[in-house]
């Protein structure tokens, strides 16, 4: 079944931490947790390992990402894939990795995107299949 879902979410905390600061780079390690509203009800807790360039900006992050609430009304958690080149012009892609979905949400594959808005929120859509 497709499955097309939107909302919101907020940064409920942001961790970072410098894990190593040399000339060039600076890699760092991140845990955020959000609470999603919308489509998705629930929370979740990111891992990012992130870089910033020489000039402390961003460069690129990977993370994984679990949710556990509620999509569609289904009950269930799942984990999110992200990777993201920073600053460089680059899109930022995050997907459902395959096989994480539990108890409804077994099954769910697709794309996850994030939308920053101007006065600093956050929007979601997922585009997938479930089932």
């Amino acid at each position: 079944m497709d499955i097309t879902a939107g909302g919101t979410f907020e940064i409920e905390s942001w961790e970072p931490e410098i894990i190593d600061d040399e000339p060039g780079a600076s890699l760092g390690r991140v845990r955020i947790t959000k609470v999603f509203h919308g489509d998705l009800k629930g929370t979740s807790t990111a891992h990012l390992l992130t870089v910033a360039d020489g000039a402390g900006n961003p460069a690129v992050y990977v993370a994984v990402e679990r949710f556990t609430g509620e999509v569609l009304g289904r009950r269930g958690s799942f984990v999110l894939h992200h990777s993201a080149p920073g600053s460089h012009g680059e899109r930022l892609a995050v997907r459902v990795v395959p096989g994480t979905g539990t108890e409804d949400l077994t099954g769910l594959t697709g794309a996850f995107e994030i939308l920053n808005d101007t006065d600093g929120g956050h929007s979601y859509t997922l585009e997938g299949q479930l089932g």
